[in-house]
């Protein structure tokens, strides 16, 4: 009787598990990794090796053992740090002072934000208050300053540095400088106390930007209410509602959740405040002045020049975008067409969809997990040689059973270091794609080997079903590929020094290596050799990329302009103080640099989170978009697999993290020195529609 009826349930389903089975068997390894649950063995008697392998945090009381560890090991470098000779030495021992403590920051930074368990969330926000506390202090320490300041002042000894050395001790400096260590004792006290003040104003600021507005459910019509949460005899609105048909919706949600929150507004007020009074207080003409030393920008006179360029170079097709735009609202709903700013991204979806059949789930079955991961896999493997390798942590090395973890090995030089790719959606973890640094990568002294680098990529994809692997959307897609981008620089960097490490570099440089990787995302060389079905195993067609591409050119003016606007207000709030209220330079910088009208009791800085981690740097992400199209477009356009150029990119701009000038590394690559106009004309281009695309439509 039991056998019969598995007999049938086997019957039943065999179409399904032959397709399991199938799936399973023609992936590679590192794609079936991760088409395929982790099959876990049982922990009980295995030791646990605690999180990513370090022996302390087997348990949340781990992180004060580390910490206290790691303040032990801070006493004795800053004793070496002291009296060791001007020299290579001096700065060894400071890499070495601050390799220590982020080791157990970066880990902590990340557990407080990722871990399922509260306890170990609560422990790593402890350490992390208690390593910042020490850092603040040594930023500080007039005698530590003085023994790097003696080397940078010895001629002889500088001289007898290599570049790499003597940029680390300068960047160590720079630290010190922003931190007021110049001053006297009276002017430094209130130095700290900015920074102090600072600290709590980034926190409060950051938090408030994401809180929900409240009102009355009787406002709000009545078949508007299923959008919105409850709360009493309120509603929360806790976003802008933006992709929504609704244009009530859309209105109603912007104008409340953009409401001027009071407190917000003098926290923020308050917060430019203090950085501009710091700025100057360690000798520097703004906040904007200090932020930008380093980059490739290097001034906010610089960066204002790059935004109104391309605003000028724009300004054609910008108005040619939000004209069509018009016409289709005034399509949609004739009784109300003028274009509001809740509009933009509805309207320019809609606008993809009707040119382009781009719809995300016509592409999703081609692109299951486990065949983007083998196509990472395939553009590693013959760009630079290496291979992306799943490997099973040990017990209590991961934080949710769902991580996998990657070993990445190069043909030559061997294990390079370890990706973690925590993927999948939970509950209580942040909804943001990101990577996270937890062990930065250098030559370590004690040990003579070179020392490691760790990383986490951090998404939040949707599971695995019982009839199919995890499916991404396109968009999904390219975003694994942007924060993969940012694993490679952390895994190809090989810097001497881990102040230097990966993406430890200029915020405008960055992000450069992720928007590259965004290229080869949507070039069909690329995709023919990963996305098939994961049912038929048939490869997407050659068309539906095509289509995909030339639809982000939609409107793309329209969207660039609205990133140009959100810098120039970054650079304006972050220069000189102005004799006029956040809300009234926002308003003139809409109407002079976007286009659409200002709409009356918003506030919408007010959630520009973005002015807390990026402050004075949000022109970064189209500096460093211009750069790495340049970087495509020249040197893997014409082959985006070549060997010879993934070596050479590697070589110029990977390899260097920060120990190397941003503009140099990109002079390298390039083989000549961009220019402003470059920049500019670089951004331009990429938003030309390919032709071939429109004759491949034709003729289909």
């Amino acid at each position: 009787m039991f056998a019969c009826k598995g007999l049938i349930h086997l019957v039943k389903h065999r179409n399904l598990l032959w397709t399991l089975r199938r799936n399973v068997n023609t992936w590679s390894p590192v794609g079936a990794a991760f088409n395929t649950k982790p099959h876990r063995s049982l922990e009980l008697f295995e030791k646990n090796v605690g999180l990513f392998g370090v022996p302390e945090l087997t348990c949340p009381a781990g992180f004060q053992v580390a910490t206290r560890a790691a303040l032990q090991s801070t006493e004795h470098l800053l004793e070496r740090a002291c009296s060791s000779p001007p020299g290579v030495e001096t700065v060894q021992c400071f890499d070495q002072l601050s390799d220590g403590l982020c080791k157990v920051a970066d880990l902590a930074d990340f557990i407080k934000v990722a871990h399922p368990d509260p306890e170990y969330r609560e422990a790593a926000e402890k350490a992390c208050i208690e390593i910042g506390t020490v850092v603040e202090k040594l930023n500080t320490n007039v005698e530590l300053c003085r023994s790097l300041k003696n080397l940078l002042d010895n001629p002889k000894a500088v001289a007898q540095l290599d570049p790499d050395t003597r940029r680390v001790a300068e960047l160590f400096m720079f630290d010190f400088e922003i931190s007021g260590i110049h001053l006297d004792d009276k002017l430094r006290k209130e130095a700290v106390g900015l920074h102090v003040k600072l600290l709590d104003l980034n926190n409060e600021f950051l938090i408030g930007s994401h809180m929900p507005n409240r009102i009355s459910k009787s406002v709000i019509p009545n078949h508007l209410h299923v959008h919105f949460a409850s709360e009493g005899s309120f509603f929360q609105v806790g976003g802008l509602h933006a992709d929504s048909p609704d244009d009530l919706l859309r209105e109603i949600a912007y104008r409340i959740y953009l409401y001027p929150n009071a407190d917000l507004m003098e926290c923020l007020e308050e917060l430019l405040k203090c950085r501009y009074k710091l700025a100057k207080l360690v000798g520097y003409e703004s906040y904007g002045h200090r932020a930008l030393k380093g980059t490739m920008a290097k001034t906010p006179e610089t960066v204002m020049s790059f935004l109104q360029l391309l605003t000028d170079k724009l300004s054609h097709r910008t108005a040619k975008d939000f004209q069509m735009m018009k016409d289709m609202k005034k399509k949609l709903n004739p009784r109300n067409s003028e274009l509001m700013p809740w509009d933009h991204p509805f309207l320019s979806g809609v606008l993809r969809a009707e040119r382009y059949n781009i719809e995300p789930s016509l592409y999703s079955p081609y692109l299951s997990l486990g065949a983007c991961m083998e196509g990472l896999n395939n553009v590693f493997s013959q760009l630079y040689g290496v291979s992306l390798m799943s490997e099973h942590p040990g017990a209590g090395e991961v934080w949710s059973e769902d991580v996998r973890k990657l070993a990445v090995v190069h043909d030559t030089d061997g294990l390079l270091g370890y990706i973690y790719c925590d993927f999948f959606h939970r509950q209580d973890k942040p909804h943001q794609d990101c990577h996270f640094t937890i062990r930065g990568g250098c030559w370590s002294q004690e040990t003579g080997q070179y020392q490691l680098p760790v990383v986490v990529l951090m998404l939040s994809l949707p599971h695995p079903t019982k009839s199919a692997p995890t499916l991404l959307t396109p968009g999904m897609m390219e975003n694994l590929f942007h924060e993969m981008g940012h694993a490679m620089h952390s895994m190809l960097g090989r810097t001497h020094y881990q102040h230097v490490t990966g993406t430890r570099c200029a915020t405008d440089f960055a992000e450069v290596p992720s928007i590259l990787m965004e290229y080869f995302a949507t070039d069909y060389r690329v995709i023919s050799q990963f996305a098939r079905h994961y049912e038929s195993g048939k490869p997407m067609p050659e068309s539906m990329v095509a289509r995909l591409c030339e639809s982000k050119k939609v409107c793309g003016a329209a969207d660039t302009q609205l990133q140009i606007f959100y810098a120039v207000l970054d650079q304006i709030y972050h220069s000189k103080p102005q004799k006029r209220s956040t809300t009234e330079i926002l308003k003139e910088m809409q109407e002079k640099f976007y286009g659409l009208p200002y709409t009356p009791n918003t506030a919408w800085q007010l959630r520009f989170s973005h002015l807390i981690g990026y402050g004075a740097k949000y022109y970064s992400y189209l500096m460093s978009r211009a750069v790495a199209y340049m970087v495509w477009k020249q040197c893997f356009l014409q082959n985006p697999l070549n060997r010879d150029m993934g070596e050479r990119y590697r070589r110029e701009m990977l390899a260097h993290g920060g120990a190397k000038e941003p503009m140099l590394m990109v002079e390298g690559m390039l083989q000549r020195r961009p220019t402003l106009e470059d920049f500019v004309d670089a951004l331009v281009s990429e938003l030309n529609p390919n032709f071939e695309t429109f004759l491949m439509d034709s003729e289909n």
